[in-house]
């Protein structure tokens, strides 16, 4: 398994490579772009043509399927495999939180390259600059997922802890930087993105809802257990006084 593993990184790795090769290539094509100034206080009005305004969608779509949407899911997938026994069914979880997360790593791959060629790239924001922190923390965490110990080894705790600090900390750092992406278009078109933002807050919350639900749900269903499948009832804690007479 750990083999397959790797393969599938390398070629994860090599994909990459090329797209990024491919780039400067492309890019030499095209005249380059002014940098804005650094001694501007406030950045000028974007304006949008037709073209922008689809790659900025583009990048925005992007990254809301990778990590706003793919990663929490993939994150939900794999903690319902502590419940589970069945090693087929293990397995099955464990395909699909790869698969789910390999998918995100490409999609914010693609999102990076298209922001890498087509916007101005000064890193002078939040925005930009958490954005290449995230690049470097997304492509960090498959590598550290695919060379994980075997059970029983030593270092597995530390590994253990590690990837889950990376796999938690990069949706929550990503949904941020959503948020902060938002904002700074809104600023940059005086656009409204309330709707978007509205829409995305309503998923974080089904998403963190369930998330906190999933360890409480069998505890939650033990409550009205007792002794195999007798069932607590409100009445069987109510005792009549004709009841405590007989009795």
């Amino acid at each position: 398994m750990l083999a397959l593993e790797r393969g599938v990184f390398v070629r994860l790795a090599s994909f990459l490579i090329l797209i990024l090769l491919a780039w400067p290539a492309d890019s030499s094509r095209h005249p380059h772009k002014p940098i804005q100034s650094h001694k501007a206080s406030q950045p000028e009005p974007l304006k949008l043509t037709p073209k922008l305004s689809f790659q900025i969608t583009l990048h925005a779509f992007l990254f809301w399927a990778s990590i706003g949407f793919l990663m929490p899911v993939g994150i939900i997938i794999i903690r319902m495999s502590n419940r589970v026994e069945c090693g087929k069914r293990l397995k099955v979880l464990f395909y699909s939180h790869v698969i789910v997360q390999m998918i995100a790593v490409l999609l914010a791959t693609a999102g990076a390259v298209l922001s890498i060629m087509n916007f101005q790239n000064s890193f002078n924001n939040i925005h930009q600059r958490t954005g290449l922190a995230l690049y470097s923390m997304i492509w960090i965490q498959p590598l550290i997922g695919f060379l994980r110990p075997h059970r029983g080894v030593k270092v597995r705790s530390i590994w253990y802890f590690v990837h889950w600090l990376l796999g938690t900390g990069i949706p929550i750092l990503g949904i941020i930087n959503i948020y902060i992406g938002l904002h700074t278009y809104h600023e940059r078109t005086s656009r409204s993105v309330r709707l978007w933002t509205l829409l995305f807050t309503a998923e974080v919350v089904i998403i963190a809802i369930i998330y906190l639900f999933q360890d409480r749900w069998d505890y939650l269903m033990k409550q009205g257990v007792i002794l195999g499948d007798e069932q607590i009832r409100p009445t069987d804690h109510i005792t009549s006084p004709s009841t405590s007479q007989k009795e």
